[in-house]
């Protein structure tokens, strides 16, 4: 190893750590792929206290989308709510010209949510956490719309 530099680890990168690495790795796909694209998709709702309710985000590129959050406050949970946030996302991945989505799900989470809006289990790991799975699933819009 080269004794000009050391490894720091650390339980919280600092913030603007975090976003040069993110940006740095961005520049990388973006040269590699030539698809200069990429831009963030989120949808938050509040109630009338602006306390946070639910939420979507994640992000589109290169004809793509992803989520990677999505959270409904558990008392508003079974209200559609989580169905209409994934539909505008889609709606608006669309738009952007995007023909795949795809995310992720602990097995404890979401997967039948995610299965009855259409989206297939393309892949899994196991043990993330220990004991348990986590599926990745795609859903093609460019299909049935």
């Amino acid at each position: 190893m080269d004794p000009g530099f050391e490894i720091v680890v650390t339980h919280a990168a600092p913030e603007a750590d975090r976003r040069e690495l993110e940006e740095r790795l961005n520049e990388f796909n973006r040269q590699t792929t030539g698809f200069h694209d990429d831009r963030g998709l989120s949808c938050i709702v509040r109630d009338s206290q602006g306390r946070l309710i639910a939420g979507i985000d994640g992000f589109t590129w290169g004809g793509y989308a992803r989520i990677d959050v999505l959270w409904v406050e558990e008392s508003r949970r079974g209200l559609g709510l989580g169905r209409r946030l994934v539909e505008a996302v889609e709606q608006e991945a669309l738009t952007r010209g995007c023909t795949t989505i795809v995310l992720t799900s602990h097995e404890f989470q979401a997967p039948g949510f995610y299965e009855r809006l259409g989206y297939s289990v393309v892949g899994q790991s196991s043990d993330t956490p220990r004991g348990y799975r986590e599926l990745l699933f795609e859903k093609r819009l460019d299909q049935d719309r």
